[in-house]
């Protein structure tokens, strides 16, 4: 019945309103944290064993391509399984998951102690007198790596079942065992790099431990029965196999570029790309949690064969998650030079260039984070990995002559952009053709128009206000604070009457309403 359906909706509505506050206040805290801590690291180990962690740890992130394939297959399955209610069928699946995950765990250990060790040895630049810190990088972060393989089906299962409580609470305590690394690291009389290390895996497998323990106390499906049957690995392994190549090529695109900096600028570049990765990292992380919240509902309205719902439903996704990634980074970027003299003191060499150009470049990532939880829904990606990966391959030769030619570093990110524009044109064409419900000039309307217009409003009255400080000649301290604070005003505003439409406006207002009523 219309009563049902709508009592139905409203319970979703909640719960996905419930998890992302859960997903909201773990980010916060963690973006806190991940602040301080980066601060704190730079400085104990400097610019040089710093940019030799994220080189280093690069290598190993390559091989994990294999993992992120598997990753996005395990959780449209478990989520798939979910929605249409088959215990049975769920319990095999993540057994079948967890089997995969243990090969991949397997292989990347053989790639990254062959193929990555020569790399390791013969090509990345590192001074002599650090390398044997950075075989220990190198190892416990191979550890690491497999360690987070294993990990990835417990972490599908939670979020399938939507418990993003749990989920938050765990990676708060992720963030202050991270944030007891530090304190120990400048205690520490040991060699910094090799101690950040061990330390870094500590946390790890202490993680690991706490989400089994809890995966295997409360669902059942998580108990692990052997069982090798084609019916279930041989769709996961198609879908994984077409995903493999799409995500191999994000990775070596994501990874390929840090070791040409490294090649051709040296390990102080490293250092701003590991800044401008970590600030893009917290930024899009906020982003995303809106995403965790809504692909499982997303996922199983089109399992329940509701398509018309799981596409309006991908609509607010995209647009919501978008918005509050404008709403944060367009402060950012116009003080940037401040935040980041502030937060790091010694701020190294190119880093508020390439963190404003990687910024940039996530609002279109997120946007193609949207439309491929859709596509992943239907479970046709061939088209899309085949499209997309070879772009995003595309872009390491393109960056390669660039510098070779004698082109400034931060080309690499203008790239990053300009591929993301031509990735996000495919992906809602291919999610079109996929799913007829997808419509492309509801997608404009619905989504690309109110963010553009924010977007536009929001960056030029906020640059027009810092110009306007300029001119009246306001220079004290509390100058960026102020623009900072304007900025976060005006695109607030600007997201609610231009984001939002009548509805959501309205629910907004009666939320905050309520909350103030209550506090009253």
């Amino acid at each position: 019945t219309l009563s049902s359906m709508a009592a139905t909706q409203a319970s979703s509505n909640r719960r996905i309103a419930k998890n992302t506050v859960a997903l909201y206040l773990r980010m916060f805290f963690i973006m806190l944290v991940g602040i301080y801590t980066t601060r704190v690291v730079l400085n104990t180990l400097g610019v040089q064993d710093y940019g030799i962690y994220g080189v280093v740890g690069s290598v190993v992130a390559m091989m994990g391509f294999l993992n992120a394939a598997m990753a996005g297959a395990t959780s449209r399955f478990l989520t798939f399984e979910l929605g249409r209610g088959d215990e049975t069928r769920l319990a095999k699946t993540f057994s079948s998951a967890l089997i995969i995950h243990m090969g991949i765990a397997l292989a990347v250990l053989v790639l990254a102690e062959t193929v990555g060790l020569w790399f390791l040895c013969n090509k990345l630049v590192i001074p002599p007198e650090r390398m044997g810190a950075a075989h220990w990088v190198y190892q416990l972060s191979i550890l690491s790596a497999m360690i987070g393989i294993t990990q990835v089906p417990y972490d599908a299962i939670i979020i399938s079942h939507e418990r993003m409580g749990v989920y938050a609470y765990v990676e708060i305590l992720n963030s202050l065992l991270k944030l007891a690394i530090v304190y120990l690291l400048v205690l520490g009389h040991f060699d910094k790099l090799k101690l950040y290390a061990v330390l870094t895996l500590a946390v790890s497998v202490t993680i690991m431990m706490i989400y089994r323990i809890y995966c295997l106390r409360h669902f059942k499906e998580t108990h692990f029965h052997w069982i090798w049957d084609k019916t279930y690995l041989k769709p996961m392994l198609s879908f994984s196999g077409w995903d493999l190549y799409g995500n191999a090529c994000v990775t070596a695109r994501q990874q390929g570029v840090n070791f040409l900096i490294n090649m051709f600028f040296g390990v102080a570049y490293n250092a701003a790309s590991s800044i401008a990765s970590t600030i893009q990292g917290i930024l899009l992380g906020l982003s995303h949690n809106i995403l965790i919240a809504f692909r499982p509902q997303i996922i199983k309205l089109y399992a329940s064969s509701k398509n018309k719902e799981s596409i309006l439903l991908l609509y607010r996704a995209a647009k919501f998650s978008t918005l509050i990634l404008l709403a944060t980074i367009i402060p950012l970027c116009i003080e940037l030079d401040f935040i980041l003299k502030l937060w790091l003191q010694k701020v190294p060499f190119y880093a508020e260039i390439f963190c404003k150009l990687m910024l940039v470049s996530g609002v279109f990532s997120i946007l193609n984070s949207s439309i491929n939880i859709g596509n992943h829904a239907t479970g046709k990606i061939k088209m899309l990995s085949f499209v997309t990966g070879t772009l995003f391959l595309l872009t390491l030769p393109i960056i390669w002559i660039a510098f070779k030619l004698g082109i400034d570093a931060s080309f690499a990110y203008i790239t990053f952009i300009a591929i993301n524009i031509v990735i996000l044109l495919f992906n809602i064409t291919i999610l079109h053709h996929n799913n007829k419900a997808f419509s492309l000039v509801g997608f404009f309307h619905k989504c690309i128009m109110p963010i553009a217009i924010v977007a536009v409003l929001s960056f030029g009255s906020s640059e027009l206000f810092k110009i306007l400080c300029e001119k009246f000649q306001i220079t004290s301290v509390y100058k960026p604070i102020l623009v900072i604070f304007m900025s976060l005003l005006l695109s607030s505003l600007f997201t609610f009457y231009f984001g939002f439409t009548s509805i959501e406006r309205l629910k907004v207002s009666n939320w905050i309403t309520i909350k103030i009523h209550n506090l009253l």
